[in-house]
């Protein structure tokens, strides 16, 4: 009787072991992010799951995770790192870089990509974005073509560019490269006309950065105020870290649902 009580102690110990281990693994180096939402299309899909490189700018109260199915965000576990906006062994996010970052009021995590550096003045215009007083240099490249289907577990569907397709036809937008001061090159995605084509220039404030989705024309981000539902600007201190690689993708509502896995995107880096 003993050595089995012994083996069901030893058993416990063990899973407390492995789970402190990834707990502590994903606190510190690596945060999975499952894709919520189109505002990043094409760079990334509904459905697909990337791993966050938290050493990539250091540590703050951001680093740490959230538990929301019980109630504990990551101010309630590193509240004590907060302090003037910094990180410890910290560095600077580059501009294009695909971020994870904590909403500054909701604390919920978004991923978007950095546009805007501390003390940039960044505006867009006639769906132009304008850096510095100099419009970026966009290029056509077709279309983005994708069927109009209930996409992920939030069953939401795409906007289209081709009008109000029904389920199952085509939906399209117009798809540009955009090329960012410094060289980063990435796809912007078009839907037409929109009321965030023509904002009021923004000036990047201290330790802040500004962020755009991909998906120009269906991305909450800096370009509308926090106060209004926006993102704003996002302190250094609520940076998680750079998303560098895909690892796993599935187009169904579940990622269980293996005939909707997309096995081409396994792996593929981040640009």
């Amino acid at each position: 009787m003993g050595e089995v009580r012994n083996g069901v102690v030893e058993t416990i110990k063990t899973i407390v072991y492995a789970l402190l281990i990834a707990g502590l693994f994903r606190t510190i180096f690596f945060q999975p992010f499952w894709i919520p939402s189109g505002s990043m299309k094409e760079t990334l899909l509904i459905g697909d799951f990337v791993f966050v490189n938290k050493m990539s700018y250091g540590y703050s109260y951001a680093s740490c995770p959230s538990i929301p199915f019980v109630g504990i965000d990551a101010a309630d576990l590193c509240g004590w790192m907060r302090s003037d906006n910094s990180r410890i062994l910290g560095s600077e996010p580059k501009r294009g870089d695909v971020v994870v970052f904590r909403h500054p009021v909701t604390g919920d995590d978004f991923i978007k990509r950095l546009i805007g550096l501390p003390g940039d003045r960044i505006q867009v215009t006639d769906g132009r974005l304008i850096i510095n007083d100099v419009p970026v240099e966009i290029k056509a490249d077709g279309t983005f073509d994708e069927v109009m289907e209930r996409q992920g577990p939030q069953g939401s569907t795409p906007i289209c560019a081709n009008g109000a397709v029904g389920l199952g036809a085509i939906c399209e937008k117009e798809r540009f490269i955009e090329t960012l001061p410094g060289g980063v090159t990435h796809e912007i995605l078009n839907v037409g006309t929109q009321s965030l084509d023509n904002t009021g220039v923004f000036v990047v404030p201290d330790k802040h950065y500004f962020f755009m989705g991909d998906n120009r024309d269906n991305s909450t981000d800096s370009r509308v105020a926090q106060t209004a539902g926006g993102v704003g600007f996002v302190p250094y201190e609520n940076l998680i870290g750079r998303a560098d690689r895909i690892m796993f993708s599935s187009a169904g509502r579940s990622m269980l649902y293996f005939w909707t896995w997309r096995s081409d995107r396994f792996f593929k880096a981040i640009r």
